[in-house]
């Protein structure tokens, strides 16, 4: 049982917190309208184009394709349907498998689940919670052949059809080393840039290195759609498939309505695209203004000598993460934060342990089962008011 000696630390930390917020309820993340949100709303109202057709839509793919520097943007309902897609075009089929990290959101897995697919868990290095290289490269070479153009699970005898990194809490994984491995076996790539908006590796953008990738544009993403998400890759087959079979695989014309294959309803409404717009123009400043957040619990920690998920310049963090020595420190912590008025909370449990996904192959997860008793996120949002004048 924790004492009040474990984090001697703690109340000097709320006040910090309190004084970046300044509210008495402090939420972990939550959306900041300040910008032309209700303007373009109302605009998008009185244009009678509501749902999964309008100029909004349009404009907002484009605004996302030129922010992350990629050839292309398909905007869909929410990240989890950007993912499916994502794994059906990369090929993913009944009972292949693909690659995942354990420490994840469970939208991920359950995308590689509706395509069909089986996940298998590699572990994640400490310093950037992401998927390590080293452990995607030491399963591979161990359990892994080529044979017939493909990568196949000498375990299993299941095909490897993907490997799907995620970049988390927005601090970019090894992404340049695990495409590297990726190509050497012929493994498509698909990244999990869900919680990355922002984030750089040198001058490209997070999910611009694989050959498809999705944002989540949720309620508690650093942009905000409500809900929502966007698939961006560079291939324009790609592309051109995935609007097509969001939109329930209709084929173009005027009035009749023939569908030329099962596809899904996973447009993005036209008014949550107007709320996109809107964060667009207020996104650059928002980045700012988390980057000197993330900057103040840094220095805090440091001068506590307590670990924090290390944010560079080029990074986008979109929660911001400290690293504790046990298990009773991490929950001393989240109680009695929350027992006070301020959101914080752990990582998510290890898709690994979850009942539908505990039977799946993994390599140990020592990192991973580490971390999953030390992580602690804390708020993260934008302070409300300091984006009026930006």
């Amino acid at each position: 049982m924790a004492n009040e000696k474990i984090l001697t630390w703690i109340d000097d930390l709320i006040q910090l917190i309190r004084n970046i917020y300044k509210e008495d309820k402090i939420l972990l993340h939550r959306p900041i309208f300040e910008g032309n949100e209700k303007k373009y709303l109302d605009n998008c109202i009185d244009s009678n184009y509501v749902s999964s057709v309008g100029d909004q839509i349009r404009e907002f793919e484009k605004g996302i394709a030129a922010f992350t520097g990629s050839s292309y943007a398909v905007a869909t309902v929410n990240g989890t349907a950007a993912l499916h897609v994502c794994f059906k075009l990369a090929g993913v089929n009944q009972g292949d498998e693909v690659i995942c990290q354990s420490i994840n959101f469970i939208a991920s897995c359950n995308a590689v689940t509706y395509a069909g697919g089986i996940p298998v868990f590699v572990d994640v290095d400490l310093d950037t919670l992401g998927m390590s290289p080293d452990a995607l490269k030491k399963f591979l070479l161990k359990n892994a052949q080529v044979k017939s153009g493909c990568t196949w699970n000498k375990n299993t005898g299941r095909k490897i059809a993907a490997c799907a990194p995620m970049h988390t809490f927005g601090v970019p994984c090894r992404i340049q080393e695990i495409r590297n491995i990726c190509m050497e076996w012929g493994i498509p790539l698909v990244e999990d840039a869900a919680e990355s908006l922002g984030s750089k590796v040198g001058d490209k953008h997070t999910g611009t290195f694989g050959l498809l990738s999705a944002i989540s544009f949720n309620g508690n993403k650093i942009l905000t759609t409500g809900g929502g998400g966007m698939i961006i890759t560079d291939n324009k087959e790609l592309a051109e498939r995935a609007k097509h079979i969001t939109t329930t695989a209709k084929k173009p014309h005027a009035y009749e309505f023939i569908h030329d294959e099962i596809g899904f309803n996973y447009r993005l409404p036209n008014l949550n695209a107007s709320l996109g717009l809107a964060q667009l123009e207020l996104l650059p400043r928002m980045l700012e203004i988390k980057k000197e957040i993330n900057l103040k619990y840094e220095r805090f920690f440091n001068q506590e000598g307590v670990s924090t998920l290390k944010v560079n310049t080029d990074m986008s963090p979109w929660l911001n993460t400290v690293i504790l020595k046990s298990f009773e420190e991490r929950d001393y912590l989240i109680k009695y934060t929350n027992d006070r008025g301020i959101m914080t909370r752990p990582i998510w449990h290890l898709m690994s342990k979850l009942e539908m996904y505990k039977h799946c192959e993994n390599d140990g997860l020592p990192n991973s089962l580490w971390l999953e008793e030390r992580v602690v996120n804390l708020p993260s949002s934008v302070p409300a008011g300091t984006l009026q004048n930006a």
